[in-house]
């Protein structure tokens, strides 16, 4: 009996969570007509957030450096514009958005200008550099902080003042499972997808009050072109490590993120594996859900239990490919 009353008790509270959930869950936007800028919007999950939102009536400024790239990108998306000039749809900047603030912040200006206030910047711009710690150039560190980190932080910067004038706004920081964990041949890119979650969170207790939300996206490895250039350089060990996640495609990922961009989700993950992460490294993160909330607290201990088994995993894997490399060179100095 009494387990049939605990039952019920916790069926109610499940329910009374859920119905008081959208008290403190951002109003949902809508990205028809909304001003959408994307940085790294030339290519792989980028291009597939703009082709998205476009696709749902945005207006969308695509922001990269290769001009060629953005050219290719605005022929791509004209596709979806068969009522519309692509011009009043699609604009595109050729900015390096890593190097000169003023020069960013003029250009992401000259954009809301042109297509009006922005509802919604994701920043997408990112690179990667894998390799052994001792290995990499010591120029490659500052290079991701450069590229992943401090191009999002001139991005956002450049446009959070007039978010806070209209009074709304959303900001997505895409980062990766490996700003979730650490990765054998991540040192570099770790820290740099690591250091956006820091912003995040900041940031987002700074701009809550003007009703400026933030998503927080960790993306699996996703079958990008920058996926397949990295795969070039990466340790054995990192693939084999990698492989355990899967790989997904840039228009599933960028389906996710953009819903949970328009929903105000602080966190936006893939698949099984991206829901452990968030709750097992939720730690102090905002609370959008509180039956998200009670979800973390409920798994965190489960899922801390998983994790143990998935690093005994990966120890092994660095533990065993240090054995066949050692293998291999003493058998180069017997022969």
């Amino acid at each position: 009996m009494w387990g049939w009353i605990a039952l019920a008790v916790f069926i109610v509270f499940i329910i009374i969570l859920y119905l008081l959930s959208p008290l403190i869950s951002p109003q949902p936007i809508i990205l028809h007509n909304a001003h959408v800028i994307i940085t790294g919007g030339s290519s792989g999950i980028g291009k597939a957030l703009a082709v998205q939102a476009v696709q749902q009536g945005a207006k969308v400024t695509i922001v990269a450096r290769d001009k060629a790239k953005l050219e290719e990108t605005k022929a791509e998306l004209a596709s979806f514009i068969p009522d519309e000039k692509v011009e009043e749809r699609v604009q595109l900047i050729s900015v390096d958005l890593s190097k000169d603030y003023v020069a960013v912040e003029n250009a992401l200006h000259t954009a809301e200008s042109n297509f009006g206030p922005v509802e919604c910047l994701i920043n997408c711009a990112g690179t990667s550099s894998p390799g052994r710690f001792e290995e990499l150039p010591i120029t490659d560190f500052k290079k991701m902080m450069d590229i992943n980190y401090l191009s999002a932080v001139h991005a956002t910067r450049a446009i959070i003042p007039s978010m806070k004038i209209h009074g709304r706004g959303r900001i997505v920081f895409v980062s990766s499972q490996a700003g979730q964990l650490g990765l054998f041949g991540f040192t570099a890119y770790s820290a740099s997808k690591f250091a956006l979650r820091g912003l995040a969170e900041a940031l987002q207790m700074e701009v809550k009050p003007y009703n400026i939300h933030l998503t927080l996206a960790f993306p699996p490895d996703t079958n990008t072109p920058g996926f397949q250039e990295e795969q070039k350089t990466k340790p054995i060990e990192t693939k084999l490590i990698s492989e355990t996640s899967g790989l997904f495609t840039p228009e599933n990922v960028a389906s996710i993120i953009l819903a949970d961009t328009v929903r105000g989700r602080f966190f936006s993950t893939m698949g099984l594996d991206g829901l452990m992460l968030a709750c097992v490294t939720c730690g102090f993160s905002p609370v959008t859900s509180l039956m998200e909330a009670t979800q973390q607290v409920i798994t965190m201990g489960l899922f801390r239990i998983i994790s143990l088994f998935y690093l005994d995993h990966f120890d092994r894997i660095v533990h065993r490919c240090k054995l066949e490399k050692d293998a291999k060179e003493n058998s180069k100095k017997m022969s």
